[in-house]
C-alpha cells in the first residue's frame, strides 16, 4: 500500500519529469541591467569619515523617522543597524589596540551602511506588485507603500540586507533609503551628503562620482589634494543645471589622500551600484559582502519567466500530479483479490 511519503516522492519526481519535458534545455539568463546615463548616487570615502553620525541624524530628520534606543537609559538615538525606521548608519571596524585610523592591524575604520541603489536590483525583481521601482532616469530605487502587500520578498532578495520591515506598522511597510528623492523638487539632495562635514559622503551623478573615486585612487597616499563636499557638480555643468540644487556649489577643501584599497566598491559588484565606496580597510572586513559582477536578478527573472511564461510550470506540476495519482490508483478487482475489505 502506498504511503504518504511515497506519494510525495512521486509528486516531486512526476513534476520534475513533466517540467523537463516542457522547459527548454537551457534557459539563458538575460543581461544584467545597466545604470541609467543620468543615474544619481553617493560616493562614500571611509578615510574621510570621522564617525560623527551627523548623516544618521540628518537622515532621520529628513525622513521623519523616530529614534531607536539601544541603551538602557534611552538618552539618545543609537541604532546598531539599519531598520524600518533607520535608513542609514555608520558602522565601525575594530582590530587589536585600535591605535591607528584606517589600519587593518591594530586599527579602526568606519563604513556607511545604506541602500546601494543597484543597477539591476533584486528587490525590484522580487517584488510581485511593483512596490519597489527603479526610476528610469535617476536610477533611484524607490518604494511605494500604497502598492506594498507586506510579503517581504524584497527583504529576502537584497544581498546587502537593506529593505527592512516595519513590524510596528498596522498595514505592513518597508523602510529604506531613497536618496531623499522627496526633497529633490525643493532643490535639496541627500541629507546625509548635505550635512557631512568632511565630504566623506558625496552626492552627484554616479558617472562623475566614479571618475572622482578613480582620481583619488591614482594619487599617492599622503599627498595633498582637493576634496569636494556636499554635491559633486557634473562635468561641464551648466549654470541652469547647478541652479536646480540649493547650497554652495564649491565646498571643497584640502586634505591628504588615504591609503586606499585599489578598488571602487560598487563599480562592478552585483552588476554595479549607484552608491560607490572607497576604503583603506578590506571591504569584506569592513562589513561589505563579496559579490559577483552579475546580478542574481538577471538569472532568477529568466528562470521565473521561463517557467511561468505560457503557464509552463503550472501545467507541468498538474501533469506530474495527474501521473502520480493514476500511478497510485489500485484497481477494484485487484483490491478484492488482496483480501482487503
Amino acid at each position: 500500500m502506498a504511503t504518504r511519503r511515497d506519494f510525495l516522492k512521486g509528486c516531486l519526481a512526476g513534476g520534475a519529469a513533466a517540467a523537463a519535458a516542457v522547459v527548454p534545455e537551457a534557459a539563458c539568463a538575460r543581461d544584467t541591467l545597466e545604470r541609467p546615463a543620468e543615474a544619481l548616487g553617493l560616493l562614500y570615502d571611509a578615510t574621510l569619515c570621522v564617525g560623527c553620525q551627523a548623516c544618521v541624524a540628518a537622515c532621520k530628520r529628513a525622513n521623519d523617522n523616530p529614534a531607536e534606543f539601544t541603551t538602557v537609559d534611552h538618552l539618545w538615538d543609537a541604532p546598531l543597524d539599519t531598520s524600518g525606521h533607520t535608513f542609514n548608519v555608520i558602522k565601525m571596524y575594530r582590530h587589536g589596540t585600535m591605535e591607528t585610523k584606517d589600519a587593518e592591524e591594530n586599527g579602526f575604520a568606519f563604513m556607511k551602511t545604506s541602500c546601494m541603489h543597484c543597477a539591476d536590483p533584486s528587490c525590484v525583481s522580487a517584488c510581485p506588485v511593483s512596490a519597489m521601482r527603479k526610476d528610469p532616469e535617476t536610477g533611484i530605487v524607490g518604494y511605494d507603500p500604497d502598492a506594498c502587500i507586506g510579503c517581504r520578498y524584497c527583504v529576502a532578495a537584497c544581498p546587502f540586507g537593506i529593505p527592512k520591515y516595519q513590524y510596528d506598522s498596522p498595514t505592513g511597510r518597508i523602510g529604506k533609503c531613497e536618496l531623499c528623492r522627496h526633497r529633490h523638487q525643493d532643490g535639496h539632495y541627500s541629507a546625509c551628503a548635505e550635512v557631512c562635514p568632511t565630504g566623506a559622503t558625496l552626492f552627484g551623478r554616479t558617472d562623475d562620482l566614479l571618475a572622482e573615486a578613480k582620481r583619488r585612487l591614482a594619487l599617492k597616499p599622503g599627498e595633498w589634494t582637493t576634496m569636494p563636499r556636499g554635491r559633486l557638480p557634473a562635468k561641464n555643468e551648466k549654470p541652469e543645471d547647478a541652479a536646480k540644487w540649493k547650497g554652495i556649489v564649491d565646498q571643497s577643501y584640502p586634505a591628504q589622500v588615504g591609503h586606499y584599497q585599489q578598488h571602487v566598491y560598487g563599480e562592478t559588484e552585483y552588476g554595479g551600484t549607484q552608491v560607490l565606496k572607497l576604503s583603506a580597510v578590506d571591504f569584506q572586513k569592513a562589513g561589505l559582502p563579496d559579490l559577483p559582477p552579475k546580478s542574481s536578478a538577471a538569472t532568477s527573472e529568466t528562470i521565473q519567466h521561463t517557467l511561468y511564461g505560457g503557464l509552463i510550470m503550472p501545467i507541468a506540476v498538474l501533469a506530474g500530479l495527474t501521473w502520480v495519482a493514476k500511478r497510485n490508483v489500485v484497481p477494484e478487482d485487484t483490491d478484492k483479490k488482496g483480501g482487503q475489505p
